[in-house]
């Protein structure tokens, strides 16, 4: 097991309350893994790869819960601790390439800091090693585009650039924060694809961090779906697609177009609104949204139980009936 997440929690103490972002998850990732983690703007995600990462900023904090990397809590460590692991055996890839590149450094020279921060080599083998990265990401010319600024790049050329500095120091946990968000379909494919020829020549693990099911079913191994912070949904890729069990995950599967439907139906939307972070519903906190709403769901929060390997935060499936997932 590389990363264990257990009981994690992330709060936001702001002047009008506390928002928890991240209530209470626990998940793993093993090695060469692809584990995404879905979900709706504002459900936890971003905060969950920057609690991971050591990266919030105040007003955040984590409240409690443990992150193990390779058996080393993460929580107790300090800044300079953390910062030997971050960038060479954790990495990330931000949301936003041309807010996340230094706008007055060359390409080169910020892949180039990375390496030199973790590894013990010159100037001449880091600047070696950067466009062999470059290369290995897919520019074109990378001795060349090496000495561009982001402005001179494309939105897809970033992307490519963070993925390069990201693996630069050959992580073994890359943490990919919506790599796909803003580039057109083609640009996503390619992205996509190079993160799986990344995984499998340096054997490290992903987590993905997407609200793009799409993206879902190309890339990942196993999926965990997140509401409000919590975690609603966990199963390997076919059977949350073959056989979703949470309201939330049948809602959010059936809001995809199909390109083969020639119906005329309205595309499927789930009904309301996100409840507000700084006054959560009792109960469970999708029951407003959810078309199988029983009373127990508006008085209490259910458990995330397993079923046969499957894990869903519902009361829906009895425990007693563990097995039979006829009930939905």
């Amino acid at each position: 097991m590389l990363l264990e997440v257990k009981n994690l929690r992330t709060e936001f103490k702001l002047k009008r309350g506390t928002v928890r972002a991240v209530d209470d998850i626990s998940f793993t990732i093993d090695k060469g893994e692809i584990l995404a983690i879905v979900g709706e703007s504002g459900s936890g995600k971003s905060v969950t790869s920057l609690s991971i990462m050591g990266l919030l900023q105040k007003p955040g904090r984590i409240a409690g819960g443990e992150i193990s990397f390779k058996s080393q809590d993460l929580n107790k460590m300090s800044q300079k601790e953390l910062q030997k692991i971050r960038g060479n055996q954790i990495s990330m890839i931000f949301q936003e390439p041309m807010t996340s590149l230094n706008p007055v450094w060359r390409i080169k020279d910020q892949i180039m800091e990375n390496i030199m921060t973790h590894m013990k080599i010159s100037k001449k083998e880091a600047l070696a090693r950067t466009i062999e990265m470059l290369d290995t990401v897919g520019i074109p010319s990378p001795a060349e585009r090496a000495n561009d600024y982001p402005h001179q790049m494309s939105g897809g050329m970033r992307q490519r650039v963070m993925t390069a500095m990201a693996l630069s120091c050959e992580p073994e946990l890359l943490i990919a924060d919506e790599p796909t968000t803003a580039l057109d379909v083609t640009i996503q494919a390619q992205i996509l694809e190079l993160l799986y020829q990344m995984r499998e020549k340096f054997h490290m693990a992903v987590l993905l961090i997407t609200h793009d099911l799409g993206v879902v079913s190309e890339a990942a191994d196993r999926v965990i779906v997140m509401y409000c912070g919590k975690i609603v949904e966990e199963a390997d890729v076919k059977s949350l697609f073959s056989q979703p069990l949470h309201p939330y995950t049948v809602g959010l599967l059936q809001s995809i177009p199909q390109i083969d439907d020639e119906s005329d139906q309205r595309l499927y939307m789930i009904k309301g609104m996100v409840p507000n972070p700084l006054n959560m519903p009792p109960g469970c906190y999708f029951s407003d949204r959810c078309d199988s709403c029983m009373e127990r769901c508006t008085q209490e929060m259910p458990e995330l139980q397993e079923i046969n390997g499957h894990k869903v935060r519902c009361f829906l499936y009895d425990k007693a009936k563990e097995g039979e997932l006829s009930a939905k």
